[in-house]
């Protein structure tokens, strides 16, 4: 498995959403952006990511750490305007 069958998976779930995996397997970011995130918090939103097949990764072993982003496209928006 590889981080782009990994982006790939994800991409499936969250369909029409911004889905970006990068790094490698040791050291990988994670990056959602969602309306399905709309109302969670965070550890709800980082357990539907999980869920999205994330989880699995981690467990067999191929990932080994994971840094998550998961936003609302709101959320997004501010954090690309604070940070330009």
């Amino acid at each position: 498995m590889s981080l782009s069958d990994i982006q790939q998976q994800l991409q499936q779930v969250f369909t029409g959403d911004h889905v970006q995996v990068s790094g490698d397997l040791k050291h990988a970011q994670v990056c959602v952006v969602s309306d399905r995130f709309a109302g969670l918090r965070p550890v709800q939103k980082q357990q539907l990511v999980y869920g999205a097949g994330l989880g699995d990764a981690i467990a067999s072993g191929v990932l080994h750490a994971v840094h998550l982003q998961t936003h609302t496209l709101a959320e997004w928006q501010t954090l690309q305007k604070f940070n330009s």
